[in-house]
């Protein structure tokens, strides 16, 4: 459209001030600017608000930050909730909390805070944004899953906190070797999806559906006749380190649902592992085919209190695969543990009195990575390792660690001068980072 700008000349009787024809444009011209922004306030959509969930739920979750860890560090929600997570510092050093393109400040240790993490559309993940702390396992996943799922008593504006699957913690208290000289055994190998970190199930493939598989005890001059019965998908087998036996038979692989007899006698004191011996072997110790025989050395003498670590890597893999041969060939593992799960002794610790002698027996099963047992706050007084005492009853010595090859493992004691909260550790730190570590509770 082109507006007139009014008559070329102007006319002979006119003063010397704007004339009637500019001021007639003029009001013309504010009249159409008038009417276009009218038009586009009535002809325009409002920008539409983010999509919420149905009814427009907005779900509150307490999360706790302790121990490099958030608490739950799994929160399920439908698609479209408005998440709000009240974020308590419940540790003794500064945490933060990312997701997306929002990030909460740090909150120091005993405050908490209300952060806003939008709307969730997605799966998603959210971490620790101080140096290392991802790294150490500080990642908050949110599952998007059906409404449906959370039945109508999620309708409500606030929520508890999604509890996610968690593991049983293994029980790492050793009984002592039982009576008799020969124990009977029988065992199923079976193929089971299991947690084998937070929050993350998997395929495993276990001895007698234990993850590691039973710890066996005798003595010196025990008979172990173990029956075998395959119940999985694939070929089986298993290799005990206290047996000295020809491997030709009792060692043989056997395919789904065949069995065998494995019979030794137990003639060396130690802690001794077994595994699976079917190849890939790297790949069935890692999906959990392992586990430890104690052999108690002639003069062993008592203590308050035994417990049983076995040391071990985990690799991540699909649901019903389980850990990936490539990756486990390559190396590159996601965690570490202690009786088969990452950090279960910080959240639930083993206990001792003050005045307790303490034996820890560690195993590394590997399948690659050594082990240097440490204990934060005490001094061992006894080691002994591959069948021989490093240290015994020390008294103005002692050892620091306690160290294993793949496949190695001894005891140490300690006596427990202190109450106090201390902190066993494989001093490879970064594999303690990944999961070796737990926590005695001395009271």
């Amino acid at each position: 459209m082109t507006l007139p700008l009014g008559p070329s000349t102007p006319a002979a009787s006119a003063p010397s001030q704007p004339s009637a024809g500019w001021a007639s444009w003029i009001l013309v011209g504010l009249a159409l600017a008038a009417a276009v922004v009218l038009g586009l306030t009535l002809g325009t959509t409002a920008p539409e608000e983010t999509p919420v969930a149905a009814g427009g739920d907005t779900r509150t979750v307490e999360v706790s930050m302790r121990d490099m860890a958030y608490h739950p560090d799994v929160i399920e929600v439908p698609a479209g909730t408005h998440l709000i997570i009240e974020l308590h510092n419940d540790d003794d050093m500064r945490h933060d909390l990312q997701i997306n393109d929002r990030r909460a400040a740090l909150v120091d240790p005993g405050d908490s805070l209300t952060f806003d993490a939008g709307v969730v559309s997605t799966d998603t993940e959210g971490w620790c944004t101080v140096a290392g702390h991802k790294a150490m396992g500080m990642i908050l996943t949110v599952v998007v899953v059906d409404a449906h799922q959370h039945g109508a008593a999620d309708t409500a504006d606030t929520a508890a906190p999604a509890t996610p699957a968690t593991a049983e913690v293994h029980d790492a208290a050793l009984p002592p070797a039982p009576e008799g000289t020969v124990h009977e055994l029988e065992w199923s190998v079976t193929e089971e999806i299991r947690e084998v970190a937070p929050g993350h199930e998997q395929v495993v493939w276990l001895f007698d559906g234990q993850l590691p598989g039973p710890t066996l005890r005798g003595k010196v001059g025990d008979t172990f006749r173990l029956t075998l019965h395959n119940d999985g998908t694939m070929g089986h087998s298993v290799d005990f380190h206290a047996g000295e036996v020809s491997p030709d038979a009792p060692m043989r692989t056997i395919n789904p649902g065949e069995s065998l007899v494995y019979e030794f006698v137990a003639r060396r004191s130690g802690i001794w592992m077994y595994h699976c011996a079917t190849a890939p072997m790297s790949l069935h110790i890692a999906n959990g085919m392992f586990g430890a025989v104690i052999i108690d050395p002639p003069d062993l003498p008592p203590v308050d209190a035994e417990y049983s670590l076995v040391a071990s890597a985990v690799w991540l893999g699909e649901r019903d695969t389980g850990a990936d041969a490539a990756r486990v060939s390559d190396g590159p593992y996601d965690h570490t543990a202690f009786n088969g799960y990452p950090h279960q002794y910080v959240d639930a610790p083993l206990r001792a009195a003050v005045g307790d002698t303490v034996r820890f027996w560690v195993l590394d099963v590997g399948p690659d990575n050594p082990v240097s047992f440490h204990l934060v706050g005490e001094i061992f007084d006894a080691v002994f390792s591959e069948g021989r005492h490093l240290i015994r009853d020390a008294t103005d010595t002692g050892a620091q660690v306690l160290p294993l090859l793949p496949a190695q493992g001894g005891f140490v004691e300690v006596t427990f001068d202190e109450p106090g909260t201390y902190t066993f550790v494989n001093h490879v730190m970064t594999d303690a980072e990944k999961g070796q570590r737990g926590q005695i509770v001395v009271g």
